[in-house]
């Protein structure tokens, strides 16, 4: 995998046991009310940016051989519902994940696909029952004309705005070392845009690199954490008015209402374990 400073940080074995009840959302009270859900946005051959978080927060891997197997699910589970995954990171208790569906569902499929094989081999390894994600997934449209790239960014960044890593090379469990060092990994389709950044290979991943070397943007990153929370279009303003002319409703990012009761406390806060 090359070379890196990353450590496995320890995890308790009591949030991996599964010791105590785990909770079922039955809607959604990100802005401190119940909101019936819309319909998933889902449009084929568009990216989406999907986030998937451990319950309560806790720990959804805990060995390397977690990591593994996730990875080896998410790459036979993206092949066998037709999913082009560009770029991914797994975290200690959530995964990101850019992928773009040639069908319609394709992504729900893919990941109910994962849910299924990788819940049921983490359980019988741990002896633990129960669910092991919060509910449905989140994700957002990504407009790949404007905003792919800094998807890519957001994702392959979260290790070090953790403070798990220094350098996004570091982390084993991203497709950095893909994308930016050329390593192998036949998990990931690059998407035209990241093609276009070079026609030779080596300036390619040298011009990808490049991109790192300046922090993200802190409103790109605050967009794309909303639009994704709420299931909404991140793009410019041409790209939402073309998914809302395709679907008929809003895919602007609502205000916030009431502020939400404060959530219990996680009872780890090791590396790994943050919101972005």
């Amino acid at each position: 995998m090359g070379s890196g400073s990353f450590s496995y940080p320890a995890v308790r074995p009591s949030l991996i046991f599964g010791a105590r009840p785990l909770r079922q959302p039955s809607s959604d009270r990100s802005h401190g009310r119940d909101m019936a859900r819309l319909p998933r946005l889902d449009l084929p051959g568009i990216p989406q940016h999907v986030v998937q978080r451990g319950n309560d927060r806790q720990p959804c891997f805990a060995e390397p051989t977690d990591y593994q197997n996730y990875r080896q699910e998410l790459r036979e589970a993206a092949r066998k519902h037709a999913c082009a995954v560009h770029a991914y990171v797994l975290m200690t208790n959530h995964v990101h994940l850019l992928v773009t569906p040639r069908d319609a569902g394709g992504v729900s499929r893919m990941m109910q696909a994962i849910g299924r094989r990788y819940v049921g081999a983490f359980n019988a390894r741990y002896r633990r029952t129960g669910t092991l994600w919060e509910g449905r997934f989140k994700s957002a449209l990504v407009d790949s004309d404007t905003y792919l790239l800094t998807c890519y960014r957001y994702i392959e960044l979260n290790p070090v705005r953790a403070g798990m890593v220094q350098r996004p090379a570091d982390y084993p469990w991203s497709s950095y070392r893909r994308n930016a060092l050329g390593m192998h990994d036949s998990g990931i389709t690059p998407h035209d845009r990241y093609l276009a950044l070079a026609t030779e290979p080596d300036l390619r991943l040298h011009a990808y690199q490049a991109l790192f070397k300046d922090a993200l943007d802190q409103a790109d990153a605050d967009a794309l954490r909303a639009h994704t929370r709420q299931n909404k279009a991140f793009g410019n303003q041409r790209f939402r008015s073309r998914i809302e002319a395709l679907i008929g409703r809003s895919v602007g990012i609502r205000p916030r209402g009431r502020p939400a009761s404060a959530p219990e406390k996680c009872t780890w806060s090791g590396p790994g374990i943050s919101d972005t």
